[in-house]
């Protein structure tokens, strides 16, 4: 399994919101770049970056940030936030970024998904933020009538390999992912699953270990130190490492 350190960027800086919110906003590095070189120095093998305007905005915005990123590591990062077409997909592809993440566009825009999988295949992810089952889009701002399984069984039926499952009540709470929800997404699915929201502590990354899911993104429990040793929770989670 992969732990991806999270890197939430809104007005250039690296912050974490809780549930979405954005008056419940708590910055963490003024340069998300030297966020991004610590977790390497730490071990980190791949990192997750959100532009949280572009998410609520509707267009990339945090470019820039986005560069310096790329810039200033050595290991792949995938980007989301804000990506509504193929030109915005290959300009991060172009910038550097080894995985690009769509989400409203899963709601709204099958044409695009469909374009985005036949274009670049393994390199697309698609987001699925829910709240309460369903989904959401416009950076969590709008809930649908669209149920998470159904809309993930869609996007598998289109080709999609990896997807990124958020619990929306449980991001930014350090109260524990939703392990009902995600062990339902890797039973009732052949995707790779990246779980994300809620994750507190290494029993948490263990626990989504043993459900068999690709991947979890980890971001406060980082950046309060509830999570201190991301060096030996990434080898305890290398494929043929036992846990016990």
């Amino acid at each position: 399994m992969i732990i991806f350190p999270a890197i939430d960027i809104k007005d250039g800086k690296c912050v974490r919101l809780m549930q979405g919110d954005l008056e419940k906003e708590e910055v963490f590095y003024d340069d998300p770049a030297s966020a991004a070189a610590m977790w390497e120095s730490m071990g980190a093998e791949y990192i997750h970056v959100v532009d949280l305007d572009g998410a609520f905005n509707g267009k990339i915005t945090n470019n820039d940030v986005v560069a310096r990123i790329i810039k200033s590591i050595n290991i792949p990062i995938q980007i989301g936030g804000g990506i509504r077409n193929i030109s915005d997909i290959e300009y991060f592809f172009d910038l550097g970024a080894d995985r690009v993440i769509l989400g409203t566009a899963a709601l709204f825009d099958k044409e695009l998904i469909e374009k985005a999988l036949k274009s670049f295949g393994d390199k697309i992810a698609v987001s699925i933020d829910a709240k309460n089952g369903y989904a959401a889009s416009n950076g969590w701002a709008r809930i649908s009538n669209i149920n998470s399984l159904d809309l993930a069984k869609e996007l598998e039926k289109s080709g999609l390999k990896y997807l990124i499952y958020t619990d929306i009540l449980k991001d930014g709470m350090l109260s524990g992912p939703n392990f009902k929800q995600i062990s339902i997404l890797q039973r009732e699915t052949n995707l790779k699953i990246i779980a994300s929201g809620g994750i507190s502590s290494e029993e948490d990354i263990y626990k989504l270990k043993e459900l068999g899911v690709y991947g979890a993104i980890v971001g406060k429990a980082l950046y309060t130190g509830k999570i201190k040793d991301l060096g030996g929770i990434i080898f305890a989670c290398k494929e043929n490492y036992s846990l016990s």
